[in-house]
């Protein structure tokens, strides 16, 4: 999939254009079982609201990934919003950072690269949401994992199936349900996709514990090939009956 593809992707998600908009910077606080440190951004969208002048409503809270709703956490800068949530969720170590690109008047995207070297990019979706106009992120997406299921906002259930194509290091992909709140995953398993830049088809029934929350996520995370962390990664927004 093409850098293209994946801004067209985002934007079917958003069901809006992307347009220009501005941002600010970070507020305080820590959350529960999250931290708060750095600076950073990736591209990531999901389904908005709009209001009869055309103009995007506040979408609830809970239709965002991080930070945790539960938590104390908030962001006035999208890119820390996103920075934070690839090194606290999803495991990347000093990545490099790219700027925040506006999309509609509350929404954007900020890509987010593992090091200097190669172009393995994640796009982090980053939106306001809520009376105070703070920054969440609603998901993730590469050019490198196209995820057929399960799909944004679906129910799902143990086991639930993954299935997709992707290609990654040594072809393969570790994947985890996780629920809102937590850190730890309720579930955790890997696939095996195409490798050295070919996609393959990938299908697995991923099994977990019966969640305590209403609503999580399933995360596709590539590792680095010499095991340091994150090289890339996908986040879908689910729920749970």
């Amino acid at each position: 999939m093409t850098r293209h593809k994946v801004r067209v992707m985002v934007t079917a998600l958003s069901g809006l254009s992307l347009l220009a908009t501005g941002c600010g910077s970070k507020s305080t606080t820590t959350p529960t079982a999250t931290t708060s440190t750095r600076t950073s951004s990736t591209s990531t969208t999901s389904a908005i609201a709009t209001t009869s002048t055309g103009e995007p409503s506040l979408v609830a809270t809970d239709s965002a990934v991080w930070p945790f709703v539960a938590g104390t956490t908030r962001y006035t800068d999208p890119v820390e919003a996103a920075t934070d949530f690839a090194v606290t969720y999803l495991g990347f170590v000093k990545p490099v950072v790219g700027p925040f690109v506006p999309g509609d008047s509350r929404s954007g995207e900020v890509d987010i690269r593992p090091n200097k070297l190669g172009n393995a990019t994640t796009t982090v979706i980053v939106r306001k949401l809520a009376p105070d106009d703070t920054w969440w992120v609603l998901g993730a997406a590469t050019t490198h994992l196209q995820v057929q299921s399960p799909a944004r906002d679906a129910t799902i259930t143990s086991p639930v199936t993954v299935s997709g194509q992707s290609t990654a290091f040594e072809a393969t992909v570790n994947v985890a349900v996780r629920q809102d709140g937590s850190l730890t995953p309720i579930g955790t398993d890997f696939f095996m996709g195409g490798s050295n830049g070919t996609m393959g088809p990938f299908s697995k029934a991923v099994s977990f514990a019966k969640p305590t929350a209403k609503r999580g996520a399933v995360v596709f995370k590539m590792p680095s090939s010499d095991g340091s962390g994150t090289m890339e990664a996908g986040v879908i927004r689910v729920q749970f009956p």
